[in-house]
């Protein structure tokens, strides 16, 4: 997986912004990361299954998560963050 480009749909925008202080920092750190070395251990990156298939999870910390996918060229689409709960409401 390589990461070229990152875009931020308008939800993304709108939850990151609702987020706690720390956790956008934490956020922003993660994001770097993930740009730096996507494979990272610290990310716990893994592909989600049933609804969510075809999308993928980071951690941002222990309550926290980031959803997004892979698109062509390298791009990748944060689709959601927030805690566990986003993934019962994709």
């Amino acid at each position: 997986m390589k990461i070229k480009e990152i875009h931020y749909n308008e939800e993304f925008e709108t939850q990151f912004l609702n987020l706690p202080k720390l956790i956008q920092k934490k956020a922003c750190k993660k994001e770097q990361l993930f740009k730096e070395n996507p494979f990272h251990p610290s990310l716990r990156l893994h592909k989600l299954r049933g609804k969510l298939e075809g999308l993928w999870s980071i951690s941002i910390d222990r309550k926290y998560r980031l959803i997004f996918k892979t698109l062509e060229n390298g791009v990748t689409l944060f689709i959601s963050i927030g805690s566990h709960a986003i993934y019962e409401e994709k």
